[in-house]
């Protein structure tokens, strides 16, 4: 094992034993590389003279570069976008983010949170946590009704098993259901990964804020009973909360620091969030509770997860990180969000205005929805892939289907007038393939 990686693993046993058991063998062995890195950053502090050591190129005492593709960035400088971005991300974006998140989940206050370290978008954030954390057989507990993508990453990737449990129960979380699989899962394992992502992606579904404090008592209830358990929070359309009893906050903040075998690990970014999937901006943050101060085992988190990077893509786009961060810091970047959410939420509204409807109770039934970019109905005459390509062959409308009887609907993607001609139009499809 390399001596830095055993320095880090040296800080975490001593401030949190059970966060060491947590960690994958990988995330063991990983740490954040010195050699020409931290060579180059001392040469940047020191050689005044001449540098030598970063791997760009240079010309007149600036970055070489193509006017072609400055002009197609005009207004960001060449050392803001053509340079490489630290693995860690831009340190101004990390501490940008980081205060949002604590703007935006009012129970952080007066707790510690890591300081996020920049991934390429939540799906390599979710890559990046199961190539730290899972060992192959490790247990990862989802809902039935789930990303697909998360089985590629654990399962197929890292040999984790997937565990799953009934995501509803009549029109909100099954509690039960969730509890009954946690217990189980625990009584045959020393660590449990705990995957929630609300709003959830097929279904639109956010738990209530009594939900939440019910899931959040679960967690810690199952670390106090001896089980390390890994909960990790996909915070991938954040913000996006329709209707009043609907948690606005992530259960994150509900458990951070809150037990030494609760390892909480918040997923989240600016591609859903801030409308800008393509620049690939995500972030991953650590919570844990330490005898002591946890900054220490903070550090070496992010250490190994930006080594983890470095070893994979080596650090992320400078561009993109820059464009985010110039948002976030522009004057009317809260009217922005402001305008955009109360757009997504009419569309929501039209959905479920149009869905009350008694033509189309024979059709379907209407899976709850509360926030989000999407929402789900269960069909009841025919399945969902054979309707899924009538509707495309015929009427040129494009759905998702989701096992043998689910259909999902991106209204995010579809203007308000569109949403009742959509429903009209599946419904046609219904009584096609009725027929």
């Amino acid at each position: 094992m390399n001596v830095i990686a055993k320095e880090l693993n040296e800080t975490i046993e001593k401030a949190n034993p059970h966060i060491m058991e947590m960690l994958s063998d990988v995330g063991k062995n990983l740490f954040f590389p010195k050699g020409i890195l931290s060579q180059s950053a001392e040469a940047k502090e020191k050689a005044h003279k001449l540098n030598a050591t970063i791997g760009i190129a240079k010309e007149k005492g600036g970055i070489m570069r193509f006017p072609s593709v400055m002009q197609s960035i005009e207004g960001i400088l060449p050392e803001e976008s053509l340079a490489y971005a630290p693995s860690f991300g831009i340190p101004t974006l990390r501490k940008a983010w980081q205060e949002s998140q604590f703007e935006k989940n009012p129970s952080l206050q007066g707790k510690k949170a890591s300081l996020p370290v920049v991934t390429c978008g939540i799906t390599h954030a979710v890559s990046v946590f199961a190539e730290v954390w899972i060992n192959p057989g490790d247990v990862v507990i989802l809902p039935d009704m789930m990303w697909g993508n998360y089985a590629m990453i654990m399962s197929v990737r890292k040999g984790a098993k997937i565990s799953h449990y009934d995501f509803f129960a009549g029109q909100g979380f099954n509690i039960q259901a969730f509890e009954e699989k946690i217990k189980e899962e625990a009584e045959k394992r020393e660590k449990i990964i705990v995957l929630l992502n609300f709003p959830n992606n097929p279904t639109g579904y956010t738990a209530t804020k009594d939900e939440g404090a019910q899931i959040s008592k679960i967690l810690i209830d199952t670390a106090e009973s001896g089980t390390n358990v890994l909960a990790v929070f996909d915070d991938a359309y954040f913000g996006l909360f329709f209707e009043e009893e609907t948690m606005k906050e992530s259960i994150f903040a509900k458990v951070c620091g809150s037990h030494e075998r609760l390892l909480p690990v918040k997923l989240d970014g600016a591609t859903k969030e801030n409308y800008v999937w393509g620049l690939r901006a995500g972030f991953i943050t650590y919570g844990c509770k330490t005898a002591d101060d946890p900054e220490p085992v903070f550090d070496a988190l992010e250490r190994k997860t930006a080594g983890c990077i470095r070893g994979n893509i080596s650090n992320n786009s400078h561009l993109g990180q820059s464009i985010v961060l110039k948002s976030m810091q522009d004057e009317k970047y809260a009217d922005e969000k402001k305008e955009k959410f109360e757009l997504m939420k009419s569309r929501a509204n039209q959905v479920k205005s149009v869905l009350e409807d008694s033509k189309y109770k024979d059709a379907w039934d209407v899976y709850p929805f509360n926030s989000g970019y999407f929402m789900c109905i269960k069909l009841k005459t025919v399945d969902a892939e054979p309707l899924r390509i009538h509707l495309l062959d015929k009427y040129g409308v494009g759905l998702i289907a989701l096992g043998e009887k689910n259909l999902r609907i991106a209204f995010s993607c579809l203007e308000t007038d569109d949403i009742p001609v959509l429903f009209d139009t599946i419904l046609k499809g219904v009584e096609d393939l009725e027929r």
